[in-house]
């Protein structure tokens, strides 16, 4: 849900962009299977606005089997002191907001705070509580 973001914000940033500017270049953003199914529906559908792409890409990401493929790895990939925190907790971000978007930023860090063993995540909710608090 990234690029849907991503090129929504810049249709609001640059207002003189031309739809066919990007939905031109939709291939380069996608990879793997993505960049298959993309180019089929490209072939079976022609070129289309960038509304149009944006519900068949929430269409076909946003369906039970692929965030249960999101959720899966998201559940069981608990952090450890052996893995860079700054990746896992990026990575984690990502898969959260991929699989409930519309969830807030605190929320999603209450779900990252439970793929944590406990001394950590008490740790880590002592600094966020911290901080929020020195503001």
């Amino acid at each position: 849900m990234e690029l849907i973001d991503y090129i929504d914000g810049l249709f609001i940033d640059l207002p003189s962009i031309q739809d066919y500017g990007i939905t031109a270049r939709l291939n380069t953003a996608f990879k793997g299977h993505a960049s298959i199914w993309y180019t089929e529906m490209k072939e079976i559908h022609g070129r289309r606005n960038w509304p149009w792409w944006k519900s068949l890409i929430i269409q076909k990401y946003s369906n039970g089997t692929w965030i249960c493929q999101k959720t899966m790895p998201f559940e069981n990939d608990k952090y450890s002191v052996e893995k860079d925190s700054y990746k896992w907790c990026l990575r984690h971000s990502k898969r959260g907001k991929a699989i409930d978007p519309q969830v807030n930023t605190q929320m999603r860090n209450h779900k990252l705070f439970t793929q944590m063993p406990g001394e950590t995540r008490a740790w880590s909710e002592m600094q966020i509580q911290s901080e929020f608090y020195s503001r």
